[in-house]
């Protein structure tokens, strides 16, 4: 698995989790629960903020990643390196 497939994964494990929190703030009727699943959802919805600003960086840094977003297959892609290398 590669590096961005890593982190797409923790920032949809990320964005999920967040989501359950969310959740469980509003089906109990618990104040202290509410405001505790509260916290906690906001504060993972910066580590996905986080996590998301890494992959795009990384999206950004590595050229393989940005074709691929653009629907270039692998084997394409190294065909075009090794066409520009001659």
């Amino acid at each position: 698995m590669t590096t961005i497939n890593k982190l797409e994964q923790a920032l949809a494990s990320a964005k999920g989790l967040s989501a359950d929190l969310k959740t469980f703030s509003m089906d109990t009727n618990d104040q202290q629960a509410q405001q505790m699943f509260s916290q906690l959802s906001t504060q993972m919805d910066n580590i996905a903020q986080m996590i998301q600003s890494r992959t795009d960086y990384v999206k950004s840094e590595e050229p393989q990643y940005a074709q691929e977003a653009m629907g270039i297959p692998q084997n394409q892609q190294n065909k075009l390196k090794n066409n520009q290398s001659q």
